[in-house]
């Protein structure tokens, strides 16, 4: 059975938007009674992203997502409506009514997350026998323990081609229930083939415990070095990291970013519980999200080659972007955290993860190993990438700090860095505000919603529409006069406007409409619309008249049957910057 509307509006109540969406982005106030801040969704230096607690929603007007409590926790945790619901329930300390979803795709996922387990077994028990010879060897190279294994239930995936999906079809499990998990694969003649053949395998287990996939470390001189489970039903890997499932656990207050399940593995080994790696991707927003849950600060700690310092700079602006306390540990004399625990032991890895930079003093000291400073030439070079650092930087005293340090290292005054950095300050500003204005006064771009599958038929009758809804809002007794006027939800252009207004009409006249509760029964890109509707405050002076001169606005516009031109947008962006408008509204 779906989740009852009254255990929805239950868990919204209970769920302040603003201290939901405060655990994931810095918010400030800002006057008329919404909070800004720099959205989580997409890279931006000028805040664009509001929230508002009188209607308990959200809109960037930077790239457009918005909605309620439930679709933020939808977009930022990357969940399923159902989860998003069940995560804010238990957070409320509520209980979940039975489950809502169909029978077959929880089969499906039940499924594969049977199998996945499985596998995991039957690939640990292959390492301990003579099919597994080759990946215990390997194992024994590497300095990897049988009690690290035990403890990862890492595996030997022989170099046969049915080795895994002979055994599993025996216990029970379908060709299909193997493809669905990213096992196996569909051969040219209709059978199947085991995916990962004479590799170590490395379970992926997500922070509940479930082995949602795996990753194969090749045994032999074979490409790719590493091979991960596809995406599936249950496993997507821009949205796991690797030992994540251990590392929420440790108690040293932070996670070691490590680049590669090895890494993670020798750190674990040498007591540094809190290690954990990407899998065989670039690190995401999604992962840096999944971090800030479990900790605030993080040890950045890939490998020392040219590749890991720019994997690393990437890392430093994603994992800034949430917020984390960002370090960088710099490892000398070996290539990667693995081999140096191996030459110098743990206690030599720890002096270097308590002697590692922050993620300023990391960049700037990178900005000056690639610079030439026995030349002006390559000190001006110096100093116009280090000034360009700290003018982004928003904490002033972090900018004298690091700026005494730039000027003597360039051999010049603090002043001079000082007033060349307070310039760049200046011309950032000035630019992200442009390029902020530039984007609110491109009217067609500004008029039509940000999603490509929501387009306006006629603006016209979208403004129209909005000011219904706004109105049916703030006063549900104008229910009445929609109903008299038999306004249909098919006539509405905007299929999300209509679904707002189909939400309305089920509500009594006598008990308020909430935003926020409206919200939970639609789909990201719908509430994205109605949250753009709601985010932008309309005054009308009479509410009854104006609703009746826009449900007829929206049935002359719905005669015309005629797609919006560029003149239209251009009249009605006019008429939105002298703030007139449809049925009184001033």
């Amino acid at each position: 059975m779906p989740i009852p509307q009254s255990f929805l509006d239950e868990v919204v109540m209970r769920s302040d938007i603003v201290d939901i969406v405060s655990s994931y982005v810095k918010l400030t106030k800002k006057s008329g009674g919404s909070m800004l801040g720099l959205c989580p969704f997409h890279s931006e230096k000028t805040p664009s992203f509001n929230v508002r607690a009188d209607k308990q929603v959200y809109h960037c007007f930077g790239c457009g997502v918005g909605g309620g409590v439930i679709s933020f926790v939808r977009e930022i945790e990357a969940l399923e409506f159902r989860d998003a619901v069940e995560f804010l329930a238990k957070r409320a300390g509520m209980q979940m009514p039975e489950d809502d979803t169909p029978v077959e795709d929880v089969n499906r996922r039940k499924r594969a997350f049977d199998l996945n387990r499985e596998a995991a077994r039957y690939y640990h028990e292959l390492l301990h026998s003579p099919k597994g010879a080759r990946a215990a060897r390997y194992m024994e190279r590497r300095g990897i323990t049988k009690q690290i294994a035990t403890r990862f239930g890492l595996g030997a995936a022989p170099d046969g081609w049915n080795t895994l999906s002979d055994e599993m079809r025996a216990r029970g499990f379908s060709e299909q229930d193997l493809i669905d998990a990213g096992l196996c694969k569909r051969g040219s003649k209709g059978g199947v083939y085991d995916l990962f053949r004479d590799r170590l395998m490395f379970p992926v287990i997500d922070v509940r415990g479930n082995v949602i996939g795996f990753s194969g470390r090749i045994l032999s001189d074979g490409e790719p070095k590493y091979l991960n489970s596809p995406e599936t039903v249950i496993f997507n890997k821009s949205r796991n990291l690797f030992a994540m499932n251990l590392a929420k656990k440790t108690k040293r207050g932070m996670l070691i970013l490590a680049e590669g399940n090895i890494d993670v593995i020798s750190l674990h080994q040498a007591g540094f519980d809190c290690a954990v790696a990407s899998l065989g991707t670039s690190l995401t927003d999604e992962q840096a999200r999944l971090i800030k849950r479990y900790t605030e600060n993080v040890v950045i700690s890939y490998d020392g080659d040219a590749a890991g310092v720019k994997a690393a700079e990437r890392a430093i602006g994603i994992l800034d972007k949430v917020g984390l306390n960002i370090r960088v540990l710099r490892v000398k004399d070996a290539k990667d955290p693995d081999e140096f625990i191996k030459k110098f032991g743990a206690d030599a890895f720890k002096l270097l993860l308590e002697r590692s930079e922050g993620d300023t003093e990391y960049r700037l000291s990178e900005i000056k190993r690639a610079s030439e400073l026995e030349t002006d030439e390559g000190r001006l070079a110096y100093l116009d990438k280090a000034e360009e650092l700290l003018a982004r930087l928003p904490n002033a005293a972090e900018r004298e700090v690091y700026g005494r340090r730039v000027a003597e290292s360039a051999g010049v005054s603090f002043e001079a860095v000082d007033s060349e950095v307070a310039k760049k300050r200046r011309a950032f500003a000035k630019r992200d505000k442009n390029q902020q204005q530039r984007a609110e006064l491109r009217p067609t771009a500004q008029l039509q919603p940000r999603e490509r599958t929501e387009r306006y038929d006629s603006v016209p009758s979208v403004q129209a529409e909005k000011v219904i809804l706004q109105c049916l809002i703030t006063d549900a007794s104008l229910i009445s006069v929609t109903k008299e006027m038999k306004l249909a939800s098919e006539e509405f252009t905007l299929p999300a406007n209509a679904k707002v207004y189909q939400y309305i009409l089920g509500r009594s006249p006598d008990t308020p409409v909430s935003s926020a509760q409206l919200m939970a029964g639609l789909e990201p890109n719908e509430a994205a619309v109605a949250a753009a509707i709601l985010a932008e405050p309309i005054t009308v002076t009479n509410s009854e008249q104006a609703v009746r001169d826009c449900v007829e606005r929206v049935r002359v516009e719905r005669a015309k049957g005629k797609p919006v031109g560029e003149d239209d947008i251009m009249e009605l962006y006019r008429l939105k910057k002298e703030k007139e408008g449809l049925g009184g509204i001033s």
